[in-house]
């Protein structure tokens, strides 16, 4: 099957410079050839899509998502799984999400929807399975039904090497508390102790299964990259020591904005203020996410300076919205809108370890692109502006307006 994209302004996502008018050949799910101005060639077959005026781009990845929490605790379980999948097919592809890694997630749905649109069975993103995530009694957020609280070398031993069996694609670790939790719940303060944190990272370093750290404090941070760990989460406070570390290490770094940002007092903008109406966070949460949001912000700022490598994850609800909300912070933060867009794109496809194949516009890659009606260069908010989403190479949601005979 072939399709031609022309007309389009091409981001390909390596180079900051868009390429006006240009052609781009999709054959049997991959990007055959990319053609400059004036020399896209006729293609028998193919079917072609005219695309003057808009912007082609890769699809957004978004890498800090709990696509089940909270909204779902209430219906029962079997209802759970059906709704699970429909939502990740409807809110992430129909947002432009293309993909996605999983920070936690109840009875290993992540790991079912995995394979069902992995058999083709189903449509959806790409996903990287997390399963539960691992904490403490008393630990992390552990309202969200996502929660393994396990204790002691051998509990985070044995939890871990259960994750593996149940067929997930990393391990995710809870080292410290967060906003988002009861009083006793705070991103100050780390809940493992040190010989429960060495077993579980040599568990996972034996197994070659790379830790998503959730680390928001330095001594965490700290901790968390100095025993290899793939990722950190969150960081809500990054002194200078946590920075040297990130670049010495090549650690990646998901500061999730959102958590800390979207308050009452904080949004700036109509998508803001209506997502804050719709979630309704109590008084005290709000509190303490306006009370760590400066930190936070110093810290996402000196991570971005010192040039560490850094990827878009939400975190939040719904996903329809969580992932556009968290692009539009970054930029409000101090990113380009070039930056931003590398972390959802090409960095996103990276980190899940799949850069090779996805994130870029690049002959011989995966086709998972999107198109948009403005420049995403000129106002983040334009890959609001979706008209069209394909996934190896096939439309999987198109937004245009349909023209009438």
């Amino acid at each position: 099957m072939k399709t031609l994209l022309k007309n389009a302004t091409l981001i390909d996502c390596v180079q900051p410079r868009p390429r006006p008018d240009t052609a781009v050949l999709v054959e049997d799910g991959r990007i055959r050839e990319i053609f400059d101005p004036g020399s896209a060639p006729a293609v028998g077959d193919a079917e072609v899509l005219d695309l003057r005026g808009a912007y082609l781009m890769p699809g957004l990845w978004d890498v800090h998502i709990h696509p089940d929490y909270l909204s779902l605790n209430e219906v029962p379980l079997p209802d759970q799984v059906t709704l699970f999948g429909h939502r990740l097919q409807s809110a992430l592809l129909d947002s432009g999400i293309v993909g996605f890694r999983c920070a936690g997630a109840h009875h290993f749905m992540d790991v079912a929807w995995k394979r069902a649109f992995e058999s083709g069975q189903h449509l959806g993103p790409r996903l990287f399975a997390a399963g539960h995530f691992l904490t403490t009694t008393g630990g992390h957020f552990l309202t969200s039904g996502h929660a393994l609280e396990v204790d002691g070398p051998y509990g985070f031993v044995h939890a871990i090497r259960e994750q593996i069996k149940n067929g997930v694609d990393h391990i995710k670790l809870n080292l410290s508390g967060g906003i988002m939790g009861p009083a006793w719940d705070l991103h100050r303060h780390s809940f493992l102790l040190e010989e429960e944190l060495k077993a579980a990272f040599e568990i996972c370093k034996l197994r070659e299964f790379k830790v998503m750290a959730h680390a928001t404090n330095p001594a965490a941070v700290k901790a968390a990259i100095r025993l290899g760990a793939h990722s950190i989460e969150h960081g809500y406070i990054l002194d200078d020591e946590c920075i040297e570390l990130f670049l010495q290490h090549g650690t990646w770094y998901v500061p999730t904005l959102s958590i800390s940002h979207l308050t009452p007092g904080q949004a700036t903008n109509d998508w803001e203020s209506r997502w804050v109406k719709n979630r309704n966070l109590t008084q005290s949460l709000c509190c303490r996410a306006d009370a760590a949001s400066d930190e936070h912000r110093t810290g996402f700022k000196k991570a971005l300076q010192a040039g560490v490598k850094m990827a878009l994850g939400s975190d939040i609800r719904p996903l329809k919205d969580a992932a556009l909300l968290e692009l539009g912070l970054w930029v409000r933060d101090g990113a380009t809108p070039w930056q931003a867009l590398v972390a959802a794109t090409r960095n996103g496809a990276a980190i899940c370890g799949v850069g090779d194949e996805l994130g870029t516009i690049e002959p011989g890659k995966i086709a998972d692109l999107i198109v948009v009606g403005a420049n995403p260069l000129e106002d983040i908010n334009n890959v609001r502006r979706l008209q069209l989403v394909m996934k190896d190479g096939r439309i999987v949601s198109d937004k245009r307006e349909k023209k009438h005979a």
